[in-house]
């Protein structure tokens, strides 16, 4: 039999016939999809308006018809009722409070199903008059703090306060000294004066829409004994609730207000987190927009003045409504076969998830299990198709996600993928032949060659989904194949024909071969192949395949003969060392052959330059290797540079001559009490490789010149001056001394910097300070002990570097010029900022879509003794020859561009703060190591290519310019 068999609508079902009939048509029919769904509505009681509409509207095929429900009952829609359906929308005329109030939910069925809508509550918003009741007098001595009560009447929704004195519209000013709470409508005065003496009375409004509508109460009055000018410590009155609960988008106000004399001064402080940029503070109120997670916490209010302070805690809790991570999708799905749905919903309380089918509450039932989240059929049936919803709540919210299940009969189909008609198959070689025929339930499928049915064997293989394998092809098996498929639907075949070629084989494969940096290679490959069908060649490095268009000149095809696919490399790289692989393939097979390429060029920079053992005119370096890049390293070099030049200069190290296999060296004649920066390079037979990034910076310590000044001479010079020359010396400046010929008395002069040769003296006053000498010494320790900085000309402030974390100093300042150094300053006390935390990022993923890469990590968190994590640093590399790039991430995700030849990458990950830079942690990311990878522990280690820069040990100290005495 051939082609599609024909379809029979008998009593099977329905269903079958509707579906098969549609099919024919063109049409496709689908369950309702909402695309308008009710929202809460707030009607005002006594508004003008005499009517309320509630908006459903679903997409659907045939299209839905409509129903609502009214607190889970369906509401009955006549002509003398007050509800009529417009399309699909609810309208009630003439709204009542008594009646009307409720949840109401939207009904949208069709043929397909039925779905619900979400659930939307229709209140009344009201105000009602204060009480008549005359308000009672208020008697207070001045100066102290006095509360008045609003005690506002029954309303709904809130309302905002506002208070009157004496009369309206003289409204009270929010000042500091006076706050009117908008959570109780109390106005609280913090200390009382002269002025206040009146009658106060509360305003209240209501916000409804466009309707605004205010009441205002009874007058309170306020008179005043005679003043207490004594002044009082502050006490807090107005304060925000121990636990205030806030969903996440939200903003969140905390009041705090305090009776003192002076009128206390309100702060706000976060005791388990830092400020952030969406704090708005204003004094007795804070404001903290778009609330997180990251927001919960406790808060603290703290009220100063000059007698005192007092202050007040309380937590934020953050909540959240529901919201999908995950939702089920409309569905075709074989009868008889086994199908899978999951719903999954973040929230906080986490959410129940419930299922609907057809509008109605779904629970485990013969073939169907419900589990939370999971709805799980087995062995579905034609009456399984419809519409279901799954829901997800908390007290917060409810979420709906639809989709429509169809359960397919259908018989074998081949129109849409039929047997290839002609099937060429390499001598010797494999041939797979699908046989996917469009059928529900799955069909039997059979083989044939010509009219020999086909059956497994040592060459001959059909596999479960209906796949035929042929292995050790000869010409012998060149013919007609049949696949027959069938199901209780019908039956149907599809044929194809097997055509045997000759197959392609390597005749001459490349070699491995070794070269050095910027040298050119070409690779060989030859193949012989079936001379009917096209020969191409491709390459391939370490698996990852070579394009030649973006390869930037290095690759090239080095002949045009089609049996030719030699691959030519060009001024190559050391990143072009690998494992290539030439793949000749036709149509029909493949084959490859693989070869090494080793290229050889100088070291690559050493890592983790560490400086220890400090002396005056000596320090131990260490390092750790770096890639030798296939040539052995010869020797190391060191390099350092000073704040007197920017220039990297090689150093005298001893040994002299640094050898290969080591890691650590000593430094020798360097200068005294200066500031030093390292870095470390190894060479090769091949060169000097890159350097190491340099070490962190230090100062040598102090020591007297070795040296004396030699061929002092002068003279010369302005009238009322003197020239004064040396040719050599040792140390940082010099100290002259000199006199008048005849006198008694000798003048000195400080020449502060070593490279000065010659001093001009003027026989004038003194010229202001110029330099700055900084002091500073352990809280603990004397000032003897202290240890300096100065500064090398006019500036304000300095870097004191190589202080201890979390430690108090105490810092002076004294100015300093030939003539000496002037008196210090008063000291003051700085303390250096908490270590950053000492655990690294751990538990690193990644997903790679399209251009660009995914990292996530889990958040690091400070403990009491580290200082807060501000944001993340990702140090990324494409490669170990290439530089890396710097990306700072303010959450535990960065999204990376990566270019479309991406293979693998280098990326380090460490926290900062206030502290400085943590620890890193290392991942080697690669792109064919599927979409996802975890890293459960991030290990430690000395990281090459990386400075770590902190500044839980860097002060600023800004210095104070004395002027001339």
């Amino acid at each position: 039999m051939g082609g599609t068999a024909g379809f029979i609508c008998t009593s099977l079902a329905v269903v079958i016939c509707v579906v098969w009939c549609q099919a024919q048509s063109g049409t496709r029919s689908y369950g309702p999809v909402f695309e308008e769904q009710p929202t809460h509505t707030l009607f005002p009681e006594g508004s003008a308006e005499e009517k309320v509409t509630l908006t459903c509207r679903a997409r659907a095929n045939p299209p839905a018809t409509y129903r609502w429900k009214m607190n889970g009952t369906e509401l009955k829609m006549g002509p003398d009722s007050r509800y009529r359906l417009v399309a699909g929308d609810l309208v009630i005329s003439n709204p009542v409070k008594a009646k009307d109030a409720g949840s109401y939910q939207c009904v949208a069925t069709n043929a397909r199903g039925t779905v619900v809508s979400r659930e939307a509550s229709l209140r009344f918003g009201f105000l009602q008059e204060f009480s008549a009741e005359e308000r009672d007098p208020v008697k207070i001595t001045e100066g102290w703090g006095v509360m008045f009560t609003c005690s506002p009447p029954p309303h709904y929704p809130g309302l905002s306060y506002r208070w009157l004195l004496n009369e309206f519209p003289n409204f009270i000013p929010a000042d500091g000294r006076r706050f009117v709470s908008q959570t109780t409508g109390n106005l609280y005065i913090a200390k009382t004066e002269a002025s206040d003496l009146g009658n106060y009375s509360c305003f209240a409004t209501s916000h409804i829409d466009f309707i605004t509508k205010s009441v205002f109460s009874k007058f309170s009055q306020l008179s005043l004994a005679a003043e207490d000018a004594r002044q009082y410590a502050p006490s807090i009155k107005a304060r925000f609730p121990a636990d205030t609960y806030a969903l996440t988008g939200q903003m969140v106000t905390l009041e705090c207000f305090a009776f003192g004399n002076p009128v206390p001064q309100i702060k706000w402080r976060k005791l388990d987190g830092s400020q952030t940029s969406k704090w708005i503070s204003s004094e007795p109120l804070l404001h903290i927009q778009n609330v997180d997670f990251e927001d919960e916490g406790t808060y603290e209010c703290e009220a100063e003045n000059i007698k005192g302070r007092d202050t007040y805690q309380g937590r934020i809790i953050i909540h959240a409504q529901p919201d999908w991570l995950d939702v089920i999708t409309d569905t075709e799905a074989d009868i008889g076969s086994d199908l899978r749905w999951s719903c999954v919903a973040s929230g906080k309380p986490r959410p129940a998830v419930r299922w609907l089918r057809d509008g109605q509450p779904l629970a485990s039932q013969n073939r169907i299990e419900v589990s939370g989240g999971e709805l799980r059929f087995s062995k579905l049936v034609l009456e399984d198709s419809g519409m279901y919803q799954c829901v997800a709540e908390n007290k917060h919210g409810t979420v709906y996600a639809s989709a429509e299940l169809t359960v397919q009969a259908l018989a074998p189909d081949f129109r849409l993928n039929p047997v290839k008609r002609l099937i060429p198959a390499a001598r010797s070689g494999k041939v797979i032949i699908p046989c996917q025929p469009r059928a529900a339930p799955k069909a039997t499928v059979l083989w044939t060659k010509g009219t020999e049915l086909l059956t497994n064997s040592s060459r001959v293989t059909i596999t479960a989904d209906g796949t035929l394998i042929l292995q050790n092809i000869s010409k012998s098996d060149e013919g007609k194949y049949t696949c027959f498929a069938e199901n209780f639907m019908g039956k149907a075949n599809s044929t194809g024909i097997l055509s045997v070629r000759d197959a392609t084989k390597i005749t001459l494969a490349p070699s491995s071969a070794d070269i050095n940096v910027g040298e050119n290679l070409t690779l060989q490959c030859h193949a012989s192949h079936d001379p009917t069908m096209d020969l191409t060649f491709t390459w391939s490095l370490d698996d990852f395949p070579i394009d030649l268009d973006k390869s930037e000149g290095h690759y090239r095809r080095a002949s045009v003969k089609e049996a030719v696919g030699d691959l030519a490399i060009v001024n190559a790289q050391l990143k072009h060392s690998g494992r290539y692989t030439c793949t000749a393939q036709t149509v029909v097979d493949s084959t490859s052959e693989s070869a090494t390429l080793t290229v050889r060029g100088p070291p690559g920079p050493p890592g983790g330059v560490v400086v220890r053992d400090i002396g005056d005119t000596t320090v131990q370096l260490s390092w750790s290797r770096g890639f030798d890049n296939h040539s052995p390293i010869a020797r190391y070099s060191i390099e350092a540079r000073t704040l007197l030049s920017n220039k990297w200069k090689q150093m005298r190290t001893n040994p002299v001559n640094i050898e290969g296999n080591a890691e650590t060296a000593q430094v020798v004649n360097l200068i005294p009490w200066m500031d030093y920066e390292f870095r470390v390079l190894a060479s090769n037979i091949l060169g000097v490789g890159e350097p190491s990034l340099p070490s962190s910076k230090i100062r040598t310590k102090e020591a007297a010149p070795m040296v004396a000044p030699s061929g002092l001479g002068g003279g010369g010079g302005a009238p009322n001056e003197l020239i004064i020359n040396w040719t050599n010396g040792d140390g940082f400046g010099y100290i002259l001394s000199f006199r008048k010929k005849g006198t008694q008395g000798w003048l000195t002069a400080r020449v502060p910097h070593a490279e000065s040769l010659h001093y001009v003296y003027r026989n004038e006053s003194i010229g202001p300070y110029t330099p700055f000498e900084i002091r500073y010494w352990k809280d603990g320790d004397k000032e003897e002990a202290a240890d300096r900085v100065r500064t090398a000309g006019l500036v304000t402030s300095a870097h004191v570097t190589g202080l201890n974390p979390n430690t108090k100093y105490h810092v002076s300042v004294r100015a300093y010029n030939r003539a000496g150094a002037g008196p210090p300053s008063p000291s003051t006390n700085i303390t250096t900022t908490k270590p950053p935390p000492r655990r690294p990022p751990g538990n690193i993923s990644w997903t790679l879509t399209g251009s660009t890469v995914t990292i996530k990590w889990d958040p690091v968190v400070a403990q009491a003794d580290e200082s807060a994590v501000t944001g993340y640093k990702m140090l990324y590399r494409q490669d170990s020859h290439s530089a890396p790039t710097l990306y700072l991430a303010s959450k535990s995700r960065i999204d990376i561009p990566v270019p479309e030849d991406f293979t693998h990458a280098f990326v380090q990950i460490r926290v900062t703060g206030p502290g400085g830079d943590g620890i890193p942690a290392e991942v080697h990311i690669l792109r064919n190591s599927g979409t996802s990878m975890m890293v459960e522990d991030s290990v430690t280690r000395p990281v090459p290519h990386a400075a770590i820069i902190t500044t839980n040990s860097l002060a600023m100290v800004a210095l104070i310019r004395y002027l001339e005495l």
